[in-house]
């Protein structure tokens, strides 16, 4: 099979994840998440990021989310007392959620519907805080890019805080018959051709559009860091699981493996 562009793979990606976005307001969550947003001290981050985020500082900070999806976690900044948050999305559909949760908030975020490698430029240099959570960097064919462009948002001496799935978890198959027997390279550079609607949750798999996923190293993920110009100040890994329901199957194994990290780091003042 011949691998799209990157081009190709991210308007693919964007495709797919705007024609799965109404199956995300059939959930029990969305109906929760409707009423719970009401509340002035809303958050849906769990403690992990939450204490990286209390550790950085984030009161009177202006903080961006990249690929911010329904924009629940944007909405949670401010319960930590950001002054002014960004979400930013290529998905107009996840971005209307996120409108209408922000209606339904005391709090006023910004949602700003762009490509992340086609930011507008009155993003640039603009934000204390850069977040980048569960979910995001296997949809970039390019970490290095990635990384470019999220380092573009911030002011000198800005933070980046990065929340994610461990990359070595995407040499197992949850589904398969052994689950902990190695499936795929840790190295693998073509992506995983997925034909599935993007659903968290434990619903059902049902067939949907084309979408690709990247695998990027934790060493990838570092050197891309690092060439944006961003000095890493803190690197954790993890033994507990912040993606969907099926990897939780990972958590408590007498050989633990690492199954998510957290990264900060600042940008260089010229």
């Amino acid at each position: 099979m011949d691998m799209p562009s990157a081009q190709q793979a991210i308007a693919c990606n964007k495709d797919a994840w705007d024609q799965s976005a109404s199956l995300h307001k059939t959930t029990a969550t969305w109906a929760a998440l409707l009423q719970s947003v009401s509340n002035p001290g809303f958050s849906c981050l769990d403690p992990t990021l939450t204490g990286v985020l209390q550790d950085l500082g984030v009161a009177g900070k202006a903080v961006v989310q990249l690929c911010c999806n329904n924009g629940r976690e944007s909405l949670s900044l401010y319960a930590l007392g950001a002054s002014a948050v960004v979400g930013v999305d290529q998905s107009p559909a996840f971005l209307q959620q996120a409108r209408e949760l922000a209606a339904v908030s005391p709090h006023s975020p910004e949602f700003i519907e762009s490509d992340i490698h086609h930011l507008p430029p009155h993003l640039h240099e603009r934000f204390d805080i850069a977040l980048v959570t569960i979910g995001v960097l296997g949809w970039m064919p390019d970490v290095a890019q990635f990384m470019g462009h999220v380092a573009s948002t911030l002011k000198p001496g800005g933070s980046l805080v990065m929340y994610e799935t461990h990359p070595f978890l995407e040499v197992f198959d949850p589904r398969a018959v052994n689950p902990l027997l190695p499936a795929s390279s840790y190295f693998q550079r073509e992506p995983f051709v997925l034909n599935e609607s993007i659903v968290y949750e434990g619903l059902e798999e049902e067939p949907g559009p084309t979408s690709y996923w990247f695998v990027h190293t934790l060493g990838d993920v570092v050197s891309a860091a690092i060439d944006a110009d961003l000095q890493i100040t803190h690197l954790q890994e993890y033994p507990h699981s912040n993606r969907e329901e099926l990897y939780d199957q990972y958590e408590h194994q007498p050989a633990q493996l690492p199954l998510c990290f957290t990264l900060t780091a600042i940008k260089r003042r010229a």
